[in-house]
């Protein structure tokens, strides 16, 4: 009921603040006696791609601790040399804000980093990972999460989410206009094949098709931006401990949860063919190999 409850939440803010924002800029009505105004659609899509994936991440720590039940550790408490390699790390990165170091109960091997901003970041671990690594192994996965912060890459992602979004949602309405305008066939039955019901499903239909497409560049950048932290987790650590740490979560891919993806840093993809393109992560073993040939 919690996580049902915090999605329903997100949605309505979501919701409440686009249609405040383009209430006030008056872009909501974007099709006209003339046709679309494509200026303001592409103000209504950037607002609605923007907000939501803006809204997502300021509340992403909030979520990963509601959701996952992460609990913020001390460095005077039983995981103590957690925080202080956490934190040592996060010097050696150059941030001026230590991140906030948790743990959550899960057989699964994982970890992630999340939060809106370098300065406001979280590092959580599985107590599945604590139990079936080594100290070395350990410090490798948390220097890979480290990196992961001091490259902004949740910014970075939320950014780039934003803007696909938007031209998903730009692109489906321009099609979809051309459909019901190509539907036309006199004025007789121009009523009905321009109904609003109509264009709502139309626009649907382009939405799914159009954001299947873009699944590609977001994996994309996303599987960059992994590479990125291993090279990061290799400097703040070493590249032996960053391979150890990959070796192992390699042996233990059973453990790892699909049902979070979306918070995941360390989430491992064992898709192939076709489907590794839309792979998140690239896979273990070319991740190690790009550690092994640096």
């Amino acid at each position: 009921m919690k996580r049902i409850f915090l999605f329903i939440l997100t949605n309505i803010l979501v919701i409440a603040t686009v249609t405040i924002i383009t209430s006030l800029l008056g872009v909501q009505h974007w099709v006209g006696a003339y046709g679309i105004n494509y200026e303001s659609l592409l103000i209504f899509c950037l607002i609605w791609g923007f907000v939501g994936s803006g809204i997502s991440l300021l509340m992403s720590k909030f979520m990963a601790k509601s959701m996952m039940g992460v609990k913020i550790v001390e460095a005077n408490g039983p995981y103590g040399e957690l925080v202080m390699k956490v934190h040592q790390m996060a010097r050696q990165a150059g941030l001026s804000k230590m991140p906030e170091v948790g743990v959550y109960n899960s057989p699964e091997v994982n970890a992630f980093a999340t939060g809106p901003s370098r300065n406001n970041s979280l590092v959580a671990v599985s107590t599945g990972l604590l139990q079936q690594m080594n100290s070395d192994e350990v410090e490798g996965v948390l220097a890979h999460e480290v990196a992961h912060i001091a490259n902004g890459d949740m910014v970075t992602l939320a950014l780039i989410q934003g803007v696909v979004n938007a031209f998903v949602m730009f692109f489906a309405r321009i099609a979809a206009f051309a459909l019901s305008q190509a539907m036309r066939g006199n004025s007789d039955n121009e009523r009905s094949n321009s109904s609003p019901m109509l264009q709502m499903v139309m626009v649907m239909v382009f939405e799914v098709a159009f954001g299947f497409l873009a699944m590609f560049i977001v994996a994309y950048f996303s599987r960059i931006r992994e590479f990125r932290a291993d090279k990061g987790g290799a400097q703040f650590s070493s590249r032996a401990k960053m391979i150890a740490a990959l070796r192992k979560l390699k042996t233990r891919i059973d453990y790892v949860d699909d049902s979070q993806d979306t918070i995941k840093a360390m989430k491992i993809s064992s898709k192939k063919g076709l489907m590794s393109f839309l792979s998140t992560h690239p896979s273990l073993d070319d991740r190690i190999a790009a550690l092994e040939r640096a």
